[in-house]
């Protein structure tokens, strides 16, 4: 029996590693796609993109790890029954839940694994990933001068050249705006030709400027008709401009910890009981309010009464409106004013009350998820294995095909869900388990026909079924 273990197993732990790391791989390359954007021209050092990447991985392992334990159990099941080596267990007296017992282990540890990585690494990994990914997208592009092109990359400053050598070095044509002053182009510096270099610590830009004119206004009122000008030749100059803004600046993660995504279990059920506190008080307030708001003759006050004839005064009261045209106009307006001020207090309270609740599900929603997780890898472990032993092909062919059909189904069902809880159309465990819950009577099923050997794919037996039952209609008719 150990030696049938370690056959299953090491059949198994293959396609189960190469399966998840490919997800993985397509799935950072569709993340590269969404991004490439806010990557490119910022020369980000390769470490830094190495390690957004890297934490960015740990986002996609919900998606690889319950498509690779689906494919994986597929085609080791279906290797064994292609080779006959499930027949020759079989006929051993060897029954099919013993074959499988070994991927049950495995499928169980992979179970507690899911969900520590759920609650212990994941939040971590989403905290350290996303900020950094914040950063990289509001970091300014690297610093390149085209062209024929005023470039305003460097704080204060405006830079155009007409042409630049083929060493990439050497500039003709400089103009450069210096607005330190902040008083507009009352400083310019023009040279026929210079050089560019850039310090050791590469936190300098080095321009060597030759043959050139520096422009500059002063005086402190720029409308003066008659302010002094300055112009000042030179054979060469030198001017250094800071470059420290180009560096990638981290933003601190304290500012991220509140958001639902970077949050262990613990974490969130404070929160939502926070959350849910905060918006049971919003609505008591609310009530509170709305139903002061329906006492209509106690907002009418003593000023508006005292604005009335003597004789209207005295007759104020409810069965007296009708009758006086000065009151009957007075209430009117009145009760207008109050029911389109009930109507703009509703429907900011509504408004409201959407988006508390709204933020209230998504930390519903990630609390169900650290067990959605775990619990898929169960469902399409149930699935795979079976269907494997029932189609008995291995491989990346068939096996591929209907494990990503399974896949598709259950990750559309789960999106579905997941975007319904958000919008408050279901509750966040209708919605979260939704997807386990639809897909596992067709483990089950799959579970019994694979044990009993039905011939759940065998298309003859259907055939004959469907003959058999013209048959009985013929002879019926």
């Amino acid at each position: 029996m150990k030696k049938l273990h370690k056959l299953v197993l090491s059949s198994y732990i293959g396609p189960f590693v190469a399966t998840f790391f490919i997800a993985m791989f397509i799935l950072l390359m569709q993340f590269l796609w969404k991004y490439i954007d806010d990557l490119v021209g910022k020369g980000l050092e390769w470490y830094v993109l190495g390690e957004l990447l890297f934490y960015m991985s740990a986002g996609f392992v919900p998606l690889a790890l319950p498509l690779a334990v689906l494919l994986s159990s597929i085609m080791t099941m279906g290797a064994l029954g292609e080779h006959y080596e499930l027949v020759a267990f079989k006929s051993a007296g060897i029954s099919l839940n013993k074959i499988m017992w070994p991927l049950v282990m495995v499928s169980a540890f992979l179970v507690l694994a899911a969900f520590y990585f759920s609650n212990n690494v994941l939040p971590v990994a989403n905290l350290k990933g996303l900020s950094l990914l914040y950063d990289v997208r509001h970091h300014r592009p690297a610093f390149n001068l085209t062209e024929g092109v005023y470039y305003k990359g460097i704080d204060n400053f405006v830079i155009r050249v007409s042409d630049k050598g083929a060493d990439g070095q050497t500039l003709y044509g400089i103009k450069i705006y210096d607005h330190t002053e902040r008083r507009g182009n009352i400083n310019l510096s023009t040279a026929e030709w210079g050089t560019m270099a850039m310090t050791p610590d590469g936190r300098q830009l080095v321009l060597t400027l030759y043959n050139g004119v520096n422009y500059q206004e002063t005086g402190d009122n720029p409308q003066d008709p008659a302010k002094p000008f300055q112009r000042t030749y030179f054979e060469e100059q030198t001017r250094k401009f800071d470059l420290s803004s180009f560096d990638l600046r981290r933003t601190d993660e304290e500012l991220f910890k509140s958001n639902f995504r970077m949050m262990n279990l613990s974490q969130l059920i404070y929160f939502e009981d926070s959350l849910s506190a905060s918006l049971d008080e919003k609505k008591s307030q609310f009530i509170h309010s709305y139903r002061s708001r329906l006492n209509f003759f106690g907002r009418i006050d003593s000023a508006d009464i005292a604005g009335l004839p003597p004789g209207d005064r005295q007759l104020f009261n409810i069965k007296s409106i009708g009758q006086h045209q000065s009151l009957e106009t007075m209430v009117i307006n009145q009760a207008m004013e109050l029911v389109r001020s009930n109507k703009d207090h509703t429907g900011f309270s509504h408004e409201e009350f959407r988006y508390r609740k709204r933020t209230l599900a998504r930390y519903q929603i990630e609390f169900h998820r650290k067990f959605t997780l775990s619990f898929a890898c169960i469902v399409l472990f149930m699935i795979g294995a079976p269907l494997g032993a029932i189609i008995r092909k291995g491989g990346f062919g068939l096996p591929m095909v209907v494990s990503v059909l399974f896949f598709v189904v259950f990750h559309v069902v789960s999106i579905t869900g997941e975007k319904f809880a958000r919008e408050g159309v279901l509750e966040a465990w209708q919605g979260m388990w939704i997807a386990p819950f639809l897909l596992l009577p067709v483990g089950i099923i799959l579970t019994i026909k694979a044990t009993t050997d039905s011939s759940l794919l065998d298309v003859d037996s259907y055939v004959r079924q469907f003959e058999r039952l013209f048959g009985f209609l013929k002879r019926g008719s």
